[in-house]
């Protein structure tokens, strides 16, 4: 089959469309014939390398993938039925995994990170991690979907309990992440809050749903979102860029309001005094991916077309050296997908 896999890690340059041996799925994983894969932050970290990760290489990225059964692997689906990939892993056979709390498995994984994924004509994946694609919903759409509304939907829903009236800030509109969560929020009944760094970016968020737009550029754009509240702040921050917004996220929550981070995209460090922690009765909670379930009800709303990914650009696998490019330069509002 055909594959970008990364041979050595580096610059987008290092990304090749090369010949690689089909995968051979175990037992209790399908065959999938990969029809669209979407890029995440994690394709990039990979292809540089990790801090205190070794990859085993040739590794092939890409943990949102759509496409249709080559072989079901003793699954419930037929072949050539059209699917998306839930792209975490898990055990199964867990006290966390019993209880439905997927990502808290000891070797809980994501699909292209602690396995071969989707920048491939095709891919081996468990066979219970296939969801049908709704009939109206593209490959491309689907690609564009599974990881970003998992996520989004395990930190508003599952850890922050957004409620109606509540008013979240979702930091990095543009973002995967970003463009889910101001969907998601909305949703769930609830003003929205967006940053972005580019007047383009500030008005689609606007035209996706946020309420309110704000330069994160700018210095001290916290005192922005504490002036569209009547200096309350937000009931909760989602939050996914780490240190470069760390401090200015914090002074913008509200007494009793919730910060949710899944991410570090620009530094790993964050910092508090704990009196305001305390005093501010605040909440910092971590989420990291979701479980099966979660992404089954986002997959739903999907289906209604009350939610619906925004893809920014498509690209042949072929160019996925252009997509990294992309990604990495910040250029994108929405997810930017790999068309196999």
């Amino acid at each position: 089959m055909r594959a970008v896999p990364i041979t050595r890690h580096g610059g987008p340059e290092v990304l090749q469309l090369l010949d690689v041996p089909d995968p051979t799925p175990r037992p209790g994983e399908a065959l999938v014939r990969v029809r669209a894969c979407a890029l995440n932050h994690l394709d990039l970290w990979q292809r540089r390398g990790l801090e205190r990760v070794t990859l085993t290489l040739p590794h092939i990225p890409g943990s949102d993938i759509a496409g249709d059964i080559i072989d079901p692997g003793g699954g419930e689906l037929a072949p050539g039925t059209r699917v998306l990939v839930h792209p975490g892993i898990n055990c199964g056979v867990c006290p966390a995994c019993r209880g439905g709390q997927d990502s808290l498995c000891p070797q809980y994984g994501i699909v292209g990170y602690q396995t071969d994924g989707g920048y491939a004509e095709l891919v081996a994946v468990p066979a219970r991690n296939l969801i049908p694609l709704p009939p109206h919903v593209s490959f491309v759409q689907g690609a564009a979907f599974p990881l970003t509304f998992l996520t989004a939907w395990h930190m508003l829903v599952t850890r922050a309990e957004v409620g109606a009236g509540e008013t979240v800030l979702v930091l990095a509109a543009g973002s995967g992440v970003g463009q889910a969560a101001i969907q998601v929020a909305r949703l769930r009944g609830a003003r929205v809050i967006a940053t972005g760094g580019r007047p383009e970016k500030l008005d689609a968020a606007r035209r996706l749903g946020a309420d309110e737009a704000v330069d994160h550029t700018k210095p001290e754009w916290s005192s922005e979102v504490r002036r569209l509240t009547n200096k309350h702040g937000v009931d909760v921050v989602i939050e996914h860029v780490g240190e470069a917004v760390w401090d200015q996220a914090l002074k913008c929550l509200a007494r009793g309001g919730r910060l949710v981070t899944c991410g570090a995209t620009s530094g790993h460090r964050g910092l508090i005094d704990l009196r305001v922690l305390f005093v501010r009765q605040l909440s910092l909670l971590g989420s990291y991916m979701g479980t099966r379930a979660e992404l089954s009800a986002a997959v739903e709303a999907l289906s209604q077309g009350r939610l619906a990914p925004v893809v920014d650009s498509v690209l042949p696998l072929a160019r996925a050296a252009d997509a990294h490019r992309r990604l990495e330069a910040r250029e994108q509002f929405g997810k930017v997908v790999l068309e196999v």
